[in-house]
């Protein structure tokens, strides 16, 4: 999991809450530089309080880290959010510090990346990052807001989002309630 310096860090947070309800799921954590001021901008938390929420945090900058190799086995890597700078350097195998190196590995070793992307509007540079990734199997998942299963607040919007990333590693979860088409009433 990494969380990188893009607005929306509450989708990482909040999946880092929801995975410490897994028994059979080990998290690690790298926060960007540019996170850490993020968390400080756009919650009321502390970096050190999250970092907490993940079993393992790993620093920025360790290239010598677990995740900077292939032979540490993962299920897979989440950066939520995943800034434009981030999705580029992954895009184009720029792995200088350890969140686009993880990123890296996971894609060469053929597990799940999901990337959430922040940005709006999008610039071709960006689409084209994103193509780039999808075709070799990265997972584009921009926080897009649901309205079929009527959110109360700004909590539900997230839990849906996140609900959506757990699907993607088939873990069971109750944050939303999947579209059960139209009730026709009879």
């Amino acid at each position: 999991m990494a969380l990188t310096g893009a607005t929306g860090v509450v989708y990482g947070i909040r999946l880092l809450e929801v995975l410490q309800g897994f028994t059979d799921v080990e998290t690690h954590l790298i926060i960007s530089e540019y996170a850490e001021e993020v968390i400080n901008l756009e919650t009321d938390r502390e970096v050190g309080e999250v970092k907490k929420l993940a079993h393992y945090h790993h620093e920025f900058r360790d290239l010598a880290a677990s995740l900077a190799s292939g032979s540490f086995t993962t299920r897979g890597m989440v950066v939520a959010p995943c800034s434009m700078k981030t999705m580029a350097a992954i895009a184009h195998g720029l792995a200088d510090n350890l969140i686009t190196r993880a990123a890296d590995v996971t894609l060469k070793e053929k597990r799940k990346l999901i990337l959430a992307p922040r940005e709006t509007p999008l610039n071709v540079i960006h689409l084209e990052n994103m193509v780039t990734l999808a075709r070799v199997g990265a997972i584009l998942m921009p926080p897009m807001p649901a309205f079929y299963n009527l959110p109360r607040d700004i909590n539900d919007l997230v839990d849906h989002f996140v609900g959506r990333i757990l699907d993607q590693f088939d873990l069971p979860h109750e944050l939303t309630k999947p579209w059960q088409g139209r009730n026709t009433g009879g």
